[in-house]
Order: structure tokens, then C-alpha cells, then sequence
């Protein structure tokens, strides 16, 4: 039996403040949310829980397989496990019943942005994902991504975005400029 890596922080770490990359992969990498209106539930429930949860959601995206947030606590008892976990829960219980499978992966991806982690830089990486994938031509023009906090189309043309840094360490090279 393969032996599950340990991948998180150490818990005090997620709670307060601090900005957040996020990735959440549907189970088995299945591309449950091309479906327009799972998407569009599913951003619904993003907003609730982000603000039920103390979370600020600056950048979201949401794929066919996956989704990306940069979310900042809002408060010193922001919890963002607590957020993911209730987020993954109330979008499973709505969609899982009406596809007959699950809708997650069993964990996540998260990222405490660093010092020199530019916010800017990690929005526009969440925004530029579809076009990267080729599912539009420019950012503005994908349904299903933005920002709860900010008129984010104006930011979306910052050069040279963030990689993240586990893509940096298997040798990808830095995003094109746009």
C-alpha cells in the first residue's frame, strides 16, 4: 500500500490573514465542470462560502478539471483548510448526487504566497489558465473566472506572471509574456 506524503503546514500556518494559492482537482482529473451550469453553481458557492468562511476571493478560475483561487483571510480567525473543506463539501453534496460521482480529489494544492510572491503576478496566472489551455483567445472572454474583490479585466495584462512553485521546480520553464 503506497504511503501518503504529508503536504500540508503546520496547521497555526492557515489560520489569520495571509494570501493563499489554491488549486482543487476533480476526482480522477474528469472534466465534470465544462458543464456551464456546474460551473456556474459552483461559483456561486464559492462566493457563499468565501463569505460565510472570512475569505476575500481576489482571483478564481474555474476549468473543465480543475479550479485556481487566490483567496486572503479576512480576518486573524480566517481558517483556509476550514474554507476548502466546506467549500469542497457544499459543491460535492449539490453536484456529486446528480452525476452519481464524486466531484473532488481527495486533498488539495495550496500555496502560502511569500514576500516576494506578487498578488498581481498570481492573479494574472489563475486568469491566463484558460487561455494557456486554448479555451479563448484572452482572458476577459472565459465565463468562468474573475474576482470577488476587484474589477480584475483591468489587471489581467500584467507581464511575466507568477509559476508556481512546484512547476519552477521540475524544470517548466516561466510563462510567455501576452
Amino acid at each position: 500500500m503506497l504511503e501518503r506524503r504529508a503536504i500540508r503546514l503546520s496547521r497555526e500556518l492557515y489560520v489569520g490573514s495571509a494570501w493563499f494559492f489554491v488549486t482543487i482537482c476533480c476526482h480522477e482529473r474528469q472534466a465534470i465542470l465544462a458543464d456551464g451550469d456546474k460551473a456556474l453553481r459552483v461559483e456561486s458557492r464559492l462566493r457563499a462560502t468565501a463569505g460565510k468562511q472570512g475569505f476575500l476571493v481576489h482571483a478564481w478560475c474555474i476549468m473543465p478539471d480543475h479550479i485556481h483561487l487566490l483567496v486572503k483571510g479576512a480576518s486573524e480567525n480566517s481558517d483556509l483548510l476550514h474554507f476548502v473543506v466546506s467549500f469542497k463539501q457544499v459543491t460535492a453534496l449539490d453536484i456529486s448526487r446528480e452525476i452519481g460521482i464524486r466531484l473532488w480529489q481527495r486533498s488539495f494544492y495550496d500555496h502560502r504566497l511569500r514576500r516576494d510572491d506578487e498578488v498581481s503576478k498570481v492573479a494574472a496566472y489563475i486568469w491566463m489558465n484558460p487561455v494557456r489551455r486554448g479555451l479563448c483567445n484572452e482572458p476577459a472572454a472565459y465565463q468562468f473566472s474573475g474576482s470577488f474583490t476587484c474589477p480584475w479585466k483591468r489587471y489581467v495584462t500584467v507581464r511575466n506572471a507568477w509559476v508556481p512553485p512546484w512547476k519552477k521546480a521540475i524544470g517548466l520553464r516561466d510563462i510567455e509574456e501576452w
